[in-house]
This record gives C-alpha cells, sequence and structure tokens, in this order.
C-alpha cells in the first residue's frame, strides 16, 4: 500500500453532507477522554488492535486527535491524524451498514481541516487502501515509491 499527499488549501466544502445527516441525527465531534476506553473498544472490535493502538495514541493530545460520528450513544465512524506520525491521516473507518452515506467523508475533511488548522499546508494519508476515494474526496495523489513506509517493519501478531 502506498501513501498519499493531499493539498490542505481547498478542501470541499461539506456542510451540506453535514445537514443531511442531522437530518438523521448524526452528529460529528471530537471525543473527550472521558470516552477514551469506550472509542478505543468500539474501533478494536470493529477494524481491530492495530487501529485500536492508534487510537488510544489520538487520546494522547488536548484536543483529542480523533473525529467520531455517532447517532444517540451509538459511534458509527471515526477519523484520526497524528496518531502514528507527524502529519499523518488516518486510520479512519465507517461502520460497514453505514457506508455509501457519506459519514467518511465528512470525517476525512473535518480531520484535514484539524490538521490545516495546526498549520500544515499538506497531509500525508498513510498506507492507503481506498485510494479512489481519496482521490475523488480531496483531490489526493499517490506518493511514489512509498510503497516502504513507517509501517514496513510493524510487528505482526502471530497466527
Amino acid at each position: 500500500m502506498k501513501d498519499m499527499l493531499v493539498r490542505l488549501m481547498e478542501l470541499p466544502d461539506i456542510s451540506e453532507n453535514e445537514a443531511i445527516l442531522a437530518k438523521e441525527n448524526i452528529v460529528f465531534r471530537k471525543p473527550i477522554p472521558p470516552e477514551k476506553s469506550f472509542v478505543r473498544e468500539w474501533v478494536f472490535e470493529n477494524f481491530g488492535i492495530y487501529w485500536a493502538n492508534e487510537v488510544e495514541s489520538a487520546f494522547s493530545h488536548l484536543p483529542v486527535n480523533c473525529w467520531i460520528a455517532q447517532k444517540g450513544n451509538e459511534i458509527l465512524g471515526f477519523a484520526c491524524f497524528e496518531s502514528t506520525a507527524k502529519n499523518f491521516f488516518g486510520p479512519t473507518g465507517t461502520l460497514e451498514a453505514m457506508r455509501g452515506k457519506g459519514i467518511g467523508k465528512v470525517l476525512l475533511v473535518k480531520s484535514l481541516q484539524s490538521m490545516k488548522e495546526m498549520g500544515y499546508a499538506y497531509a500525508i494519508i498513510g498506507g492507503v487502501g481506498p485510494a479512489d476515494f481519496y482521490k475523488n474526496t480531496v483531490g489526493a495523489s499517490i506518493i511514489e515509491s512509498s510503497e516502504i513506509s513507517i509501517y514496513q517493519n510493524l510487528i505482526r501478531k502471530k497466527p
């Protein structure tokens, strides 16, 4: 998997997406420290230990370097930034049953806006799976020769 680069100066307007989702009572916000174990557990159950560990790292910053989508007391999706490396977006995920509604787009753009507010002009999306999503949503482009990245020597759980 390669990394991607995204320019933060011209992010898309997501206000219409948010308004549509608000009609379904879907709220986007940064979680706070008392919610750490709930968010981490949800990510672990839905996306695994590696992403749960990155979420835990996101909670080491105040405000937390993570956005969540929720409906009532249920988490629907999450997106972290600067949890594994400086200027890196990710991980991010949306419940499978909630995909296609635009939740991932809102979480992505909100996270990138947070990175822009931190002073970055560009952001790196690390170890990309759905490259077309990032290209079409925020104009991200592949970073050539980035197959060898910060994840290359990741300790893996034995089968």
